[in-house]
């Protein structure tokens, strides 16, 4: 790619990400959420590895490490299910509103988001997806370059019969 690329590419990457973690942390107020913002911090890391390649992506983005990330963000998901599951009686009950008052007040006071709408763990759900979209996309993206290039330094010479 031209130098001139490869330079703004990285700072917008960083505004694409921010952005997309904006995104993410007003979803429980405005349209979006998870799914949305994780889609927008995707496209900042893709910008980079489509500008950059494999090799001189600036991002770490070793297999181990997004393990690590998205195998966090599908724990996270579940361990919020568990305990709405645990002290609300649902999988995924809200425990930070607690409309019903099922959740003793010293548990619904822990994930009692500190904002003007009241959200609950809506807000803390919207972490997980979004972290779980945002390291699936790219994943998917890394999956079809790396199996471009191999299919670019693969030639068969021989005919099928």
């Amino acid at each position: 790619m031209s130098d001139l690329l490869k330079l703004i590419a990285y700072p917008l990457s960083f505004i694409l990400i921010g952005y997309g973690a904006m995104t993410i942390l007003g979803g429980h107020i405005t349209p979006g959420g998870g799914f949305q913002g994780g889609a927008i911090m995707a496209s900042g890391a893709i910008l980079c590895i489509l500008t950059y390649g494999l090799k001189d992506n600036p991002f770490n983005l070793s297999h181990t490490r997004m393990s690590i990330i998205e195998s966090c963000g599908a724990l996270g998901y579940v361990f919020l299910g568990l305990c709405g599951l645990f002290f609300g009686g649902s999988f995924l009950y809200n425990l930070g509103t607690n409309i019903y008052g099922l959740v003793p007040a010293s548990t619904a006071n822990i994930f009692n988001f500190p904002d003007a709408l009241h959200a609950g763990i809506i807000p803390y759900l919207n972490i997980v997806v979004g972290l779980k979209v945002f390291i699936g996309l790219t994943t998917l993206v890394l999956l079809f370059y790396g199996v471009t290039k191999f299919h670019e330094d693969y030639v068969d010479d021989e005919e099928i019969d």
